[in-house]
C-alpha cells in the first residue's frame, strides 16, 4: 500500500506528465489552426473584395505568432558581417516545436536576404542548412 507521501508524489507526476503531452500535442496544433484560420480568412476577404470590386491586389501572408520561434532554445553567435545574431539547432529542441517552426520558414521561402518577421516581432528569422534556424533582432544592421 502506498502512504500519502508516494500518492502525492505520483500525483504530482501524473498533473506534470499530462501537461508535458497537453503542452506538445495540443498547444502548436491550437496555434497551427489559428494561424490557418487567420490565412483563410484573409484570403476570404480579398475574395469578398475582387467580387465587390474594392482591391484587386492579393492578401499579404500573415505571419505567424513570434511564440512559435520564441520556445526553441537559441544560441548566441557572433558574424563579421552581419554582428550579433543567435542560431537554434534542431538536435537541441523538441521535434515538433523545431518542425512547425522550419516548416514555417522553408515555405517562406526565409533566408538571410528574404527573413521573416511580422508585425511586432522582436526578431527576424531564417533558414541556411537543414538543422539550423537562426534570428537576430530587428534593430540591428541586416544585409
Amino acid at each position: 500500500m502506498l502512504s500519502e507521501d508516494d500518492i502525492r508524489l505520483v500525483k504530482q507526476i501524473v498533473k506534470e506528465t499530462l501537461y508535458e503531452i497537453l503542452e506538445a500535442e495540443f498547444y502548436d496544433g491550437v496555434f497551427s489552426l489559428l494561424d490557418a484560420v487567420e490565412g483563410g480568412i484573409a484570403a476570404f476577404k480579398h475574395q469578398l473584395g475582387v467580387k465587390k470590386g474594392v482591391s484587386a491586389e492579393p492578401p499579404k501572408p500573415v505571419a505567424v505568432r513570434e511564440e512559435t520561434f520564441a520556445c526553441l532554445k537559441f544560441e548566441p553567435q557572433k558574424g563579421v558581417r552581419i554582428g550579433e545574431f543567435e542560431v537554434a539547432y534542431k538536435e537541441q529542441n523538441l521535434p515538433e516545436h523545431w518542425n512547425h517552426a522550419f516548416n514555417i520558414l522553408k515555405q517562406a521561402n526565409a533566408t538571410i536576404k528574404n527573413r521573416y518577421h511580422g508585425e511586432g516581432y522582436q526578431h527576424s528569422y531564417w533558414l541556411y542548412g537543414e538543422g539550423r534556424i537562426f534570428r537576430q533582432k530587428l534593430s540591428q544592421k541586416q544585409p
